[in-house]
């Protein structure tokens, strides 16, 4: 018989209860923010593809190159101009943005360059030839200097022969006219040529070809028009690899010769090459 004074041992029943343990968990906040995020770029594309085509543009040089992309951007300066086009250069051989690197334009030099902007504006305005092309000139102030894009039309040609790098007669006025303002300056410039992706070419001219000789005839008119050749400071072709229209490569107006007139500070990183190790000391060391 069991002592009566012996304590009987006290079982405690815990019972689990379901139905709401999975909206204490985090696997949900991951989901969500996913959903999210797809959201924001789904809404974003939505938003580029409503807007102009030199706002897209811009948008995508940032994502191209973001450090030159500077936070104040661009103004235009021609009535009617485009918002800022980001310049796209090769960053092959050139020092990266360190610490030491030229600080930017100082506020004289802002203020010299958009004077001989308004001062090229002011003279295209008398050319007749302007009148015709002006939907064909572009003017924008950039983080590495003034920008001047002279492009193509789609129902007839505004600057060169179609497929070829000759200048037409009706429109070099223009060149002439921006060559004997900005041989007033100290600037130096860079000339670049494009193309669009239409072009076929020709064996052993291809739109790498077109796109150079054009840059280069551009400087070669403008030499002889009052821009001193030491302000050159290099010519480039791109091809269609950089399109204005970067929705439309076959766009006419990808079709482009464009003067970057450089700030003295923008002109001096372009100079700092990079010196790297010799390689092939290395590799003949190694054995």
């Amino acid at each position: 018989m069991a002592d009566g004074n012996e304590q009987q041992p006290i079982i405690v029943k815990r019972v689990k209860r379901g139905g709401h343990g999975g909206h204490h968990g985090g696997a949900w906040k991951v989901a969500f923010a996913d959903f999210m995020t797809a959201m924001m770029a789904f809404f974003m594309v939505m938003w580029l593809v409503g807007q102009k085509p030199e706002v897209r543009e811009a948008v995508g040089g940032y994502f191209r190159d973001p450090g030159k992309y500077q936070r104040e951007g661009a103004a235009g300066v021609l009535k009617g101009s485009a918002s800022v086009i980001p310049r796209v250069s090769s960053d092959v051989g050139l020092k990266s943005a360190q610490a030491d690197s030229p600080k930017g334009p100082s506020d004289v030099e802002r203020k010299t360059m958009n004077s001989a902007a308004k001062r090229i504006a002011h003279e295209l305005e008398k050319q007749e030839a302007f009148q015709r092309l002006k939907k064909n000139v572009k003017m924008q102030m950039t983080s590495e200097g003034l920008r001047i894009i002279l492009n193509e039309s789609e129902n007839s040609p505004a600057f060169f022969e179609p497929g070829s790098a000759k200048l037409l007669q009706k429109s070099a006025v223009i060149l002439i006219t921006i060559a004997r303002e900005l041989g007033q300056l100290n600037n130096r410039i860079s000339i670049e040529g494009h193309t669009d992706a239409n072009y076929a070419g020709r064996k052993g001219y291809t739109n790498w070809e077109l796109s150079t000789d054009r840059a280069n005839s551009a400087r070669q008119l403008m030499e002889v028009s009052g821009l001193s050749p030491d302000q050159i400071r290099e010519v480039r072709g791109y091809a269609d690899r950089f399109p204005m229209i970067m929705d439309k490569p076959s766009d006419a107006r990808n079709r482009r010769v464009t003067l970057l007139v450089l700030y003295q500070s923008s002109e001096s990183t372009y100079d700092q090459l990079e010196v790297g190790a010799d390689l092939m000391a290395e590799i003949e060391a190694e054995g």
